[in-house]
């Protein structure tokens, strides 16, 4: 018999731990499936901070560095300067990229440094209780939020696919969602073209993949996917915010 579908030779042959409903596992299978395809896994490092997103290094089975709390595009910075010819990507949650951070951020793709950012939006800090985070939306219940997220007290949340986006070191800036087989092609695709960027020196590419955080939300997987759709997708809308055929 033909064997059609396969674990990722990139991913190791393990569990995951992940809390039932959440979106991590699929999109570590999506980010390993576009480097097999790319054929960039003997050269592929990860740089992943604090959070649930450290738990990446758990899955890939390539060479991996953990950064502090929201420094891993400081590090991958340093990785890749020092070693221009490997494929450097960070794997980074809300809390950790667009609060703690905002600064490494920004610097990085101002810079256009020549790596490839993972950003899973769940719209709240997860590993550490459900507080607000920088993404919540207005009226989200969290620990820190419970009477929901109010503008003239927290601010809006941030949009940081448009806000790297102005920059000029961008060079491809994405957001897509895995709440659907259609959103998943998609966000294959974008972290594909992603990495493809890297590989062809045009400077910064981050993704940003909207995921549920069923525990956190207090809601069952099915329930959390839909609140996903008609509540997160409305305030961050999805699509290529920037293209490397934009980049002079």
């Amino acid at each position: 018999m033909r064997k059609v579908f396969a674990r990722p030779k990139s991913m190791k042959d393990m569990p995951m731990h992940y809390c039932p409903g959440c979106t991590h596992g699929i999109i570590h299978r999506l980010i390993a499936e576009a480097i097999d395809e790319l054929n960039v896994f003997e050269q592929t490092i990860v740089v992943a901070p604090v959070g649930c997103s450290v738990f990446c290094c758990d899955y890939f089975d390539c060479d991996a560095y953990g950064a502090s709390h929201g420094r891993a595009p400081a590090v991958a910075t340093g990785v890749k300067r020092v070693l221009p010819d490997k494929i450097v990507f960070t794997y980074q949650g809300d809390g950790d990229l667009a609060a703690i951070g905002t600064s490494e951020i920004v610097h990085a793709a101002a810079r256009g440094e020549k790596i490839t950012v993972i950003f899973v939006n769940n719209a709240i800090y997860a590993m550490t209780g459900g507080q607000m985070a920088p993404t919540t939306l207005l009226g989200q219940v969290t620990t820190t939020t419970p009477k929901g997220r109010e503008k003239e007290l927290n601010g809006s949340p941030i949009k940081m696919s448009e806000m790297l986006s102005v920059l000029d070191g961008s060079a491809y800036i994405a957001r897509v969602s895995v709440h659907n087989p259609a959103g998943i092609f998609k966000a294959k695709k974008a972290i594909k073209t992603a990495f493809e960027t890297q590989i062809s020196g045009k400077g910064f590419s981050m993704v940003e993949v909207l995921s549920t955080c069923p525990t956190n939300w207090g809601m069952t997987p099915l329930k959390a996917l839909k609140w996903l759709e008609e509540n997160m997708i409305p305030y961050y809308p999805l699509g290529e915010f920037k293209t490397p055929t934009e980049v002079v």
